[in-house]
């Protein structure tokens, strides 16, 4: 599943399953343009993608900015000529009740990560994704297709906003020769407690726990989403578009969730 000479913007690509995508990418030779806010986390993803000998670009962004996603472009058109693939992968969860005071707040922030950033991209890349017969992969979530929890209702209409964007995408693009396809994941197993200030032993907690949501027992690791996401960009999926790739270790069979 080679990826030579390919050109694939990612994301939220300084952790997570952006940095594993990434990495994953220039595994197979592709040349990788690396987008996130946080520059220091990006230095161990850009060193660990260098080591396979494809070319990196970051591009420091906040993609809920319109000025930031259209340098993005630019400067990946700048450095490399084209655009092969587009993963969509930024996304942020923000709680609040829907009878909360900050309710819209959260509501708004959510949704301009999440859904707008991503339409915004897609509409900018999609003139180059043309030319070169490229694609779109959504980095969306089970939440698309389940509630899971009153305070996550602002997070559970963004992927579900996102998955409905990735179809109508799909029906305009295909006779143009571009496929758009999301992946949803269930819990995955990520740094978060760098993010937020919790100890390993807190972490642990939380992830033994989340292993009970699952009929597997298991929480997914970032390299696992990133497999199904390079499958999905490969010319393997060829026949693949307008598709939303559940890849949970079974929560779905499992709910209600106990979040």
């Amino acid at each position: 599943m080679s990826f030579t000479d390919k050109v694939v913007i990612i994301t939220g690509a300084s952790s997570g399953i952006g940095a594993a995508v990434a990495i994953k990418f220039a595994e197979e030779g592709a040349n990788v343009v690396l987008v996130a806010r946080n520059q220091a986390k990006l230095k161990e993803v850009v060193a660990k993608c260098e080591r396979h000998g494809g070319k990196v670009l970051v591009v420091i962004a906040d993609v809920t900015k319109s000025e930031d996603i259209k340098n993005i472009i630019e400067q990946t058109i700048n450095q490399f000529g084209k655009i092969d693939i587009l993963v969509n992968n930024a996304g942020i969860i923000r709680t609040a009740a829907v009878w909360d005071e900050n309710a819209m707040d959260v509501f708004d922030s959510v949704m301009a990560t999440n859904l707008r950033s991503v339409v915004h991209l897609t509409n900018l890349t999609a003139p180059h994704l043309i030319k070169t017969k490229g694609n779109v992969v959504n980095i969306s979530s089970i939440a698309a297709v389940d509630a899971m929890n009153p305070t996550f209702f602002a997070y559970c209409t963004s992927k579900a906003g996102l998955d409905q964007f990735m179809r109508s995408a799909a029906l305009d693009l295909s006779p143009k020769g571009v496929r758009v396809n999301s992946v949803n994941p269930g819990p995955v197993r990520t740094d978060f407690e760098q993010n937020f200030g919790v100890n390993k032993s807190e972490a642990d907690s939380f992830w033994d726990k989340t292993k009970s949501w699952s009929t597997l027992d298991r929480v997914a690791e970032p390299e696992e989403i990133a497999d199904l996401v390079l499958f999905l960009a490969s010319d393997k999926a060829r026949s693949v578009t307008g598709s939303s790739y559940l890849i949970d270790n079974g929560c779905l069979l499992k709910r209600p969730y106990n979040l």
